[in-house]
């Protein structure tokens, strides 16, 4: 087969699960004839080609069956039925640091990670120094793993795969790794992947970084495919599918937005009283949260939700609004502003989730979960989340009796 070019032919994939995993011996004869089996169909009658040179993306809800494709394609597990095919080397960016040994230093797990997706040892030296700079581990890259934080071994793992010469790169939800300026690293080594020819096929609940990376995308829904396409109208078709869910468990595993799209806000600023755009406010400033909205012609008035988190994701307050009232005309784009006259927090990191639901029946159009990020710092010797703005005063009600003198 052409070195790049992958075939998935009517794949399926059954698991067998167990309501509760048997333990020990006695466990099995307990348990028999009571806990019965189930099979579970991850996949169903797969059928998918990718060329030599493709970036292809797959999105869907989680259990859909995504990241088994990627394990059947990657050859860690083999389908039920059907036939798959992948033309040359293939990388998986699947588990990062899958094979380190918690003992063993940095250095030599490179060199035992390299060896499991077939690198000579002399190649893994020619690119040792390369792979330890990428993984910015210069210091401590001579220590057991054992003593690396999370970020550090998901960033090692990410470097070593990253540095095999493959045809094809499975990835899947690599963006995850390490912080902001490391996932710009890791998405600028993948394009340059990309760029040589290589083929790409993606796993992500980040619209943004499919959108990026893929040329095409293919929706997957309860294991079978349910939109294969441009990228643009599979994330849509994706968002679609999360429209009737406020808070969608896939929001801890990197996805931003979702919703039916009849209406979206497509910019969200928030400004200070001189109209200047900023991410770093003082406590108890004025501020401006300006949205832009978007929608189809014939559109009815939304209603706009803005809800106040803290850094760990918990609501510290919502506001709402129906546009009707506001002047709506429906279709085309309208600015839409809420002004905070003392923004009532003290210190600490905070986002805003914006939404649009359906003034009606309530059902979300569009909603960013991470629409805007800032920081709030102390203007005097306030402290904790909430700003306690307000004044003291103090009456005598009982006057003490004067004290006799001897």
């Amino acid at each position: 087969m052409t070195p790049g070019r992958i075939v998935v032919d009517r794949v399926s994939r059954t698991f067998r699960v167990y309501p509760k995993s048997q333990r020990t011996l006695k466990d099995v004869f307990v348990a028999r004839g009571r806990l019965r089996a189930r099979d579970v169909e991850a996949l169903r009658d797969v059928s998918l080609t990718i060329e030599p040179g493709e970036a292809v993306g797959l999105v869907g809800r989680n259990g859909s069956g995504k990241s088994t494709l990627l394990r059947i394609v990657s050859g860690i597990i083999s389908p039920t039925s059907g036939r798959v095919e992948a033309g040359g080397r293939v990388a998986s960016l699947l588990e990062l640091g899958a094979g380190f040994h918690p003992d063993f230093t940095g250095r030599e797990n490179v060199y035992l990670n390299g060896s499991i997706h077939g690198l000579s040892r002399a190649r893994v030296r020619e690119v040792m120094d390369e792979i330890v700079s990428f993984a910015e581990l210069e210091e401590f890259i001579d220590l057991p793993v054992r003593t690396y934080s999370s970020g550090m071994f998901m960033r090692l793992g990410f470097s070593v795969a990253a540095h095999i010469r493959a045809d094809v790169l499975l990835l899947d939800e690599v963006f995850a790794v390490g912080d902001e300026q490391f996932q710009r690293k890791c998405f600028g080594k993948i394009a340059e992947f990309k760029n040589r020819g290589g083929t790409i096929v993606f796993v992500s609940h980040d619209a943004r970084a499919v959108e990026r990376l893929c040329d095409r995308a293919v929706l997957l829904r309860q294991g079978e495919v349910a939109f294969e396409g441009s990228t643009r109208d599979a994330i849509a078709a994706y968002r679609r599918l999360l429209g009737a869910e406020e808070s969608p468990e896939e929001l801890g595993a990197g996805l931003r937005e979702w919703g039916t799209g009849e209406a979206r806000i497509v910019a969200a600023a928030l400004v200070d009283d001189s109209g200047e755009e900023r991410a770093q406010f003082a406590s108890g400033e004025a501020v401006l949260v300006r949205l832009v909205v978007e929608a189809e012609p014939g559109v009815a008035a939304p209603r706009v939700v803005i809800e106040l988190r803290d850094d760990d994701g918990v609501v510290l307050g919502h506001v709402s609004q129906e546009l009707a009232p506001l002047g709506w005309r429906g279709g085309g784009r309208h600015e839409v502003s809420f002004h905070l006259d003392r923004l009532p927090l003290a210190e600490g990191r905070f986002h805003l989730r914006v939404s649009l639901a359906d003034a009606t029946t309530g059902a979300l159009l569009h909603a960013l979960d991470d629409a805007l990020r800032f920081f709030v710092f102390p203007a005097g010797s306030e402290s904790g989340v909430v700003l306690l703005d307000g004044g003291w005063s103090m009456q005598e009600i009982d006057p003490v009796a004067p004290t006799s003198e001897p």
